[in-house]
């Protein structure tokens, strides 16, 4: 039974090259969703339909709240989030990534604590001490790095900002998404960097199970990775310290993608 107070919940699903996967990843998604006390809606996104086969496969699916959006290319896991995030009407908008790697009972524990906390945001944590996850050790270098850049250079006082388990109060999006650039690695220290930077610095995290399916990057891949991340951190730094373009003041500046117009549905 839904109660008084109870959210609508959008739940953003960015997806690339998961055609073995995305039928039950959805499937199990909308399981646990159903089990939840708020009404709600799954947006998938497909960041890429000439290379990845999911779009018709989501398509045929009969679950009653999924909503399907197909890229015609692969943009990065960023600009499919932020294209979801447009397509959403909840008052919780979250996100997840497919392929299951992430416990998508995870949902549940970050729209609880967002009402525990009054939160802005919650972010699923690989070091919430109540975590349990299994992941390589590259990935973990990622992780620190990642982390420690946050900390000291974008402000940002959580300990882990890159696993693919969010959720933000949809006032946030509408203030955040029209300054955002980043469209791929980076795109989590953007959207928090900025919401933190606009004042919403209620960010707490919560616990995560995650195991991640594949091994270790290998060292050429993880080399490029943990570069392209830190090109896109430094980015972000420099627009955040240096140039102020996050600032209102710059609202002008601002590069707005005419594909989408990075305005929050409002329906």
């Amino acid at each position: 039974m839904k109660n008084k107070t109870s959210h609508f919940l959008s739940v953003i699903v960015p997806i690339y090259k998961q055609q073995n996967t995305i039928a039950d990843d959805l499937t199990t998604i909308d399981h646990t969703l159903s089990q939840i006390r708020y009404p709600y809606e799954i947006i998938a996104v497909v960041d890429g339909i000439n290379i990845d086969k999911s779009y018709p496969i989501i398509k045929k699916l009969k679950i009653k709240n999924l909503k399907a959006y197909g890229l015609p290319q692969n943009y990065g896991k960023g600009y499919a989030v932020k294209y979801g995030m447009t397509k959403t009407k909840g008052d919780y908008v979250a996100f997840i990534d497919a392929g299951m790697e992430i416990d998508p009972n995870g949902l549940s524990i970050i729209l609880e604590h967002m009402e525990w906390y009054n939160a802005d945001i919650i972010v699923a944590s690989k070091r919430h001490p109540a975590s349990q996850v299994k992941y390589p050790f590259d990935r973990r270098i990622i992780s620190f790095l990642a982390q420690i850049f946050a900390r000291f250079l974008l402000g940002i006082k959580v300990k882990d900002t890159q696993a693919g388990l969010k959720i933000f109060k949809r006032k946030i999006l509408v203030k955040v998404l029209p300054r955002l650039l980043i469209k791929n690695y980076a795109f989590d220290l953007e959207i928090l960097s900025v919401a933190n930077y606009l004042g919403f610095t209620r960010i707490y995290e919560a616990p995560i199970k995650l195991k991640y399916q594949f091994g270790s990057l290998t060292h050429a891949t993880g080399l490029k990775t943990i570069y392209s991340c830190f090109i896109d951190a430094l980015a972000v730094f420099y627009r955040l310290r240096i140039l102020h373009y996050y600032s209102s003041q710059n609202q002008r500046k601002w590069r707005y993608d005419p594909d989408l117009k990075m305005r929050v549905n409002t329906g």
